[in-house]
């Protein structure tokens, strides 16, 4: 309710409009100013500039901003008649429209009427406060008023203050993941350092010890059975991967190892064994690794160790053989996995097999085949050292693995060979067969029950092995009408050179060509550039070794020979499973690669300037620099070509061709290597890979015998070897009927761990002609007729080259492109014999003669401080 007042302002009669009639004005004012309540007296305001400050007043006399909903705040408006008064009053002192209702605040006005003195030092105040009460508490109303200033503030600029704190939070979410992240990397480098951290504190007699966490793999042993260095090799690759994940690891010689000693340690330890063994002759083990072979065998049958003798021991075995050996295939590696296990030993993963052959091998060569099953084994040796003792099923979702990082001790063995025959299904390479399987468990418990589990898994691999059978024999019956599947074979298949094959035989010299050929400068080529001498076929047969080309058009071979000088860096095989380039490119790159090399030697002190000339044009090709030339599909488009460059032919095979060698075209000179003349023997000497290979080395000297065109036996001696087998070699003479025999001393090319051929093995030249003299007596219708001492090979010839009393072993070798041009020309119609393009054969050629196969026109050049006799090198 308003009412009015009577005030003195000044002098100046004023009338004050009030809310409240028991409203007094507030002390600070009545020390001031005169001030009589329900009368007219006048009062004095003495120093409004200080009320104003006090009472927060702006310039025009409202309430100062913020003030106005403050219950406890006197509010002071100036007003110049009684209409603005009330309006003022209205708005709690804010000049916006007029609200419907009454401020909330108790006012009391004061206005100016009209015709008030403009100069007023004081204008007329209006004093609004709340109940007489509240004038006692003007201290905290002042500091109220100061907070709630400062909080409108922030609310208006809460849109500033929410951006700061919204980049504040995320600041410090941005830290709390990098530290976590970072936590969690220590964590796992602590655990790689130290396996046995800390993890929890245990009162053991009072004083509180730490307790360690268990360590579930100290080590690892890596055992090899190397005989040409592959597992060696293996091991120490295997071994560098393991020490880099801070473990232990160990390598050692199958050799250096006693298993009747040490091997029941490995059961108690908590070191993983790893076997990298190697197939050797006839499924034998290698040399160092026989012993260990046979002991263990001895022990799966002695009844004293007993069936749980190595339980507790953990192992792997990654075995490495060629799969060309069909009946042999990795049985080292299978052998020592069906030992062990016998024994109770536990499996951490399925044995895997790497293969040689580089057309059946999963990954296209062993090295691939190791690497991958490396990868593996590495994975699974993390899991153990965490203590997983069963491998991930490999069904996991949504990045967690359903795997129990945990199992009872008593299960443990058994729920580990049942997850690996789940995995066996992905594991194509590594997995090994069920006849293994099923063999091993039945030597170790003949009379146990099959599991209804087990013997559905045991239908499924005959099923697969059956399907297997069946897509095998579709595959034997296609024929010419599936072209267009034969060509896709034909992509599909590999290169016979790997990567690794690539660098080794880069490094011996050769010049590779396409994915399967390669050409090598022959060292008696760079003497005859010199004038130092030819090898034995320019003595014996009239050629020039520094226009001969070294090349084959196959480095894969089917022998595996003890005395093999390329020391088994080829690849082997009974078939051509590889992909094929074509011979026009093999024949032009192979001359290409041997005028660079020949080139090599323009300036070089001692060559002659005319042989150099000559050497750059090819005349003569040995197809014997490595491997098995006729296993070439396109072998007789090859020779063709040869043919019309007028480039001489001569062709080494190994008598395991005998289609092959009945389908040859006509060739200068056809070469088989007779290494033995028993069975027992050639298998010692060649390890064939053909299981029949005795009967198709018969036959392929029986396909020899009906060539027409000059052939030749080639006898490689190895002392305490072959060199007394002389009836049977001259039974094989009469088999073959070949129309030359070469007798050549073995050639030592240095130590080579796939061989134990040493120098012993060599024979002196002076052997050879005792051993050549009496298998020439042997065969009547044969004779010496040469000798190159040089090489320590002489030359038996039959007699029908003995001509007028004169040797004609020596070639016309323009004649002999006359003659294979007339039969291409005629179709084959036309055929030729060797008698046909015979020459003369030099007295200084001849068995006997004072120069024993040196040319004259050559000088002979003699090795300084010699001092040892390596004349069949």
């Amino acid at each position: 309710m308003l009412m009015y007042r009577n005030m003195v302002m000044n002098g100046a009669p004023q009338r004050v409009l009030c809310r409240s009639p028991r409203q007094s004005p507030p002390e600070e004012l009545t020390h001031s100013a005169q001030f009589h309540s329900q009368t007219h007296a006048p009062i004095t305001v003495s120093s409004w500039p200080g009320v104003a400050r006090l009472w927060g007043l702006d310039a025009n006399g409202f309430l100062a901003r913020g003030r106005k909903h403050c219950h406890t705040s006197p509010v002071l408006c100036i007003a110049t008649d009684e209409k603005e008064a009330i309006y003022k009053v209205k708005r709690g002192g804010r000049g916006k429209k007029p609200s419907t209702r009454t401020p909330s605040i108790p006012l009391q006005t004061a206005w100016l009427p009209p015709g008030a003195p403009g100069d007023l030092s004081v204008l007329v105040l209006t004093i609004l406060v709340a109940c007489a009460d509240d004038y006692a508490m003007d201290a905290s109303v002042d500091t109220w008023s100061y907070f709630y200033t400062h909080l409108m503030s922030i609310w208006l600029n809460r849109f500033y203050i929410y951006s700061c704190a919204a980049f504040g939070i995320g600041i410090w979410i941005c830290f709390q993941f990098l530290a976590i992240k970072a936590k969690k990397q220590d964590e796992k480098s602590t655990e790689k350092l130290t396996p046995s951290e800390v993890t929890q504190d245990v009162l053991i007699n009072g004083y509180t010890k730490p307790k360690t966490k268990e360590v579930y793999v100290t080590g690892v042993k890596i055992f090899y059975g190397s005989q040409t260095g592959t597992a060696k090799g293996f091991a120490t690759i295997l071994a560098e991967a393991i020490l880099s994940r801070n473990l232990p690891a160990e390598i050692i010689n199958m050799r250096d190892y006693d298993p009747d000693d040490c091997l029941a340690e490995e059961a108690t330890s908590k070191n993983i064994c790893v076997f990298l063994v190697a197939t050797y002759t006839d499924g034998q083990p290698t040399e160092n690794a026989a012993w260990f072979c046979k002991w263990l065998e001895e022990a799966v049958n002695d009844f004293r160790f007993g069936k749980t003798y190595l339980k507790g021991m953990r192992y792997a075995v990654f075995g490495l053989g060629n799969s060309v050996y069909v009946d042999h295939y990795n049985t080292v590696g299978k052998n020592i996995d069906k030992w062990l296990w016998m024994l109770s030993a536990s499996r951490i993963m399925t044995r895997a097999e790497g293969d040689c052959s580089v057309a059946k091998s999963e990954h296209g060569s062993i090295e691939a085949d190791f690497d991958a099953w490396k990868g593996r084994f590495l994975a699974r040796l993390q899991a153990l050292r965490k203590g997983k003792k069963k491998p991930c099923s490999g069904n996991c979702k949504k990045g967690k693995c359903k795997s129990k990082g945990k199992q009872s001790k008593e299960g443990s063995d058994h729920e580990q060979r049942v997850s690996e025959q789940e995995n066996t299904e992905v594991e194509d390479l590594f997995e090994t067969t069920s006849e293994e399987e099923s063999g091993a468990e039945e030597d170790r418990s003949r009379n146990s029950v099959i599991d209804v589990e087990d013997l559905g898994k045991i239908i499924g691999h005959m099923k697969k092995a059956k399907k297997e059978c069946e897509l095998e024999e579709e595959a034997g019956k296609t024929g010419p009408s599936q072209q267009s599947s034969g060509k896709n074979e034909e992509s599909e298949r590999r290169e016979m050179i790997t990567p690794g094959l690539r660098d080794a035989l880069t490094k011996q010299g050769y010049k590779l060509i396409g994915s399967h050929s390669g050409v090598k400068l022959c060292r008696w080529t760079k003497s005859m550039l010199r004038g130092r001498g030819g090898c034995y076929k320019h003595t014996f047969y009239g050629i020039e070794s520094h226009r001969c080309m070294e090349t084959t058009p196959s480095l894969a071979c089917a022998n595996k020979c003890v005395f093999c000088w390329r020391h088994h860096t080829n690849p082997v095989g009974t078939e051509w499973r590889w992909k094929m380039d074509q011979p026009e490119m093999i024949l032009r790159e192979a001359i290409e690669n041997h005028q660079n090399l020949i080139k090599q030697f323009k300036g070089v002190p001692g060559v002659r300037v005319d042989r150099f000339e000559e050497g750059m044009v090819v005349k003569h090709c040995a197809l014997s620099l490595v491997g098995e030339p006729i296993m070439y599909p396109e072998i007789n488009t090859f020779l063709k070509l040869l043919h019309r460059h007028n480039i001489s032919s001569f062709l080494v095979t190994n008598a395991q061709f005998p289609v092959e060698i009945r389908n040859l075209e006509p060739v200068t000179q056809l070469y088989v290597s007779v290494d033995a003349s028993t069975k027992e023997s050639l298998k010692k000497i060649d390890r064939p890979l053909f299981k029949d290979f005795w009967q198709r080395f018969l036959d392929s000297l029986k396909a020899l015998a009906e060539k027409q065109q000059r052939t030749v036996y080639r006898l490689t001696l190895v002392k305490a070897w072959n060199v007394d087998e002389l009836k049977a070699y001259a039974e094989l003479v009469s088999l073959g009927k070949p129309d030359f025999i070469e007798v050549k001393g073995v050639t030592y090319c240095g130590e080579s761990s796939a061989s134990n051929l040493t120098m012993a093995n060599v024979p002196w030249h002076e052997e050879v002609v005792h051993f050549v003299r009496e298998l020439a007596d042997l065969i009547p219708d044969y004779d010496i007729a040469c000798e190159h001492e040089h090489s320590n090979c002489l030359l038996i010839a039959h007699k029908k080259f003995k001509i007028d009393g004169e040797w004609c072993t020596w070639i016309d070798y323009d004649r002999f492109q006359e003659l294979v041009q007339e039969y291409e020309n005629s179709r084959g119609s036309k055929t030729f014999a060797a008698a046909d393009y015979v020459a003369k054969t030099p007295h200084w050629a001849v068995f006997g003669s004072r120069e024993r196969g040196f040319d004259p026109l050559d000088t002979r050049f003699q090795r300084k401080n010699k001092t040892k006799d390596i004349s069949g090198c």
